[in-house]
């Protein structure tokens, strides 16, 4: 399996759910962190049980408290981190869409 076909990756402990574009959902034996660390820089860490692909982010709901994904699945952010992704998000040139 390739990064690119990932929509998202979801921690659960020592163990991670990989989701990818194709509505699969891989259980691996990783933790969250480990995963994070081989993945390109596509890959925001949105939230301490989500790692998102940028690629596939579609809209941002809530004040960019949660993220909406091709997919369909809608990705909860950390208060810590919303600065942090809005502006890697802004970045990407990513349309703004508040609720």
């Amino acid at each position: 399996m390739t990064p690119d076909v990932i929509t998202f990756l979801e921690g659960e402990g020592n163990y991670t759910f990989i989701y990818t574009n194709t509505g699969k959902k891989y259980l691996v034996s990783k933790t969250l962190k480990s995963l994070a660390e081989q993945l390109n820089g596509k890959f925001l860490r949105v939230h301490k049980s989500y790692l998102v692909n940028s690629d596939y982010v579609v809209e941002r709901l809530e004040d960019d408290r949660m993220l909406k994904l091709s997919c369909g699945k809608e990705v909860v952010v950390s208060r810590r981190k919303i600065k942090e992704v809005s502006g890697l998000l802004d970045h990407s040139n990513l349309l703004r869409i508040s609720a």
